[in-house]
């Protein structure tokens, strides 16, 4: 799927990207500053996370419940050395949990990536739209 919006749109897009049932573990791929974080934000809240996101840069992983008690994992693993690392703090466990997983960075990670997930790639577009390719 294809998407491009501008970001006062962007609860429109996570509702459609929700509703097209991607795998619960979502990579998300661009570029700094291509909108990532504000995405999985916006996931989040359509999901009925109630409770205060940002990025988990330096926590590695932020946990958030919905309004029906599922969790929403949030992971930015941008600072890991190495897959070791994220070994280290059970990521696996995370992963295999069946609850959503959105993960920045995912490419320090690639070995520990399940094989079902879908994989998010935004990207910014000169006159300021977003452009998302779900697959």
């Amino acid at each position: 799927m294809r998407l491009e919006y501008y970001l006062q749109d962007i609860d429109k897009i996570a509702q459609q990207i929700i509703n097209s049932n991607p795998e619960k573990v979502i990579l998300f791929n661009g570029e700094m500053g291509a909108g990532k974080t504000t995405l999985i934000k916006t996931l989040c809240k359509a999901l009925g996370v109630h409770d205060a996101t940002s990025s988990p840069t330096f926590s590695l992983v932020n946990e958030y419940e919905t309004n029906d008690n599922q969790l929403v994992y949030h992971f930015d693993v941008y600072r890991l050395k190495s897959q070791t690392e994220a070994l280290d703090m059970g990521i696996d466990e995370y992963l295999y949990s069946g609850n959503w997983c959105f993960i920045e960075w995912a490419e320090n990670i690639p070995d520990l990536i399940p094989e079902k997930h879908s994989v998010i790639a935004i990207s910014v577009s000169e006159d300021g739209k977003r452009v998302l390719e779900l697959t």
